[in-house]
C-alpha cells in the first residue's frame, strides 16, 4: 500500500512514522519517503489500523 502523509516533511519525521507502523506490524517493509511526503508498506495488516496508528502519532495519512 502507499500513503500520503502530508505532516511528514523531514528524515525524523519518517523515523516517527516507521516507528507507528511497525507497532502494529514489527515484521512491515516501510520504505518512507519525506521529500515526496509518501511511505509504501508491505504488511498483512489493514489499511485502516495502519492509518489509525498513524492518525494516534501525528501523521494523518491518506491512501494513494
Amino acid at each position: 500500500m502507499e500513503l500520503r502523509i502530508e505532516s511528514m516533511t523531514c528524515g525524523g519525521c519518517a523515523k516517527q512514522v516507521t516507528r507507528a507502523v511497525h507497532s502494529v506490524d514489527p515484521h512491515a517493509d516501510v520504505t518512507a519517503d519525506p521529500v515526496a511526503r509518501t511511505i509504501k508498506v508491505k504488511t498483512t495488516v489493514t489499511v485502516g489500523a495502519i492509518q489509525d496508528v498513524l492518525e494516534e502519532a501525528g501523521y494523518p495519512a491518506t491512501l494513494i
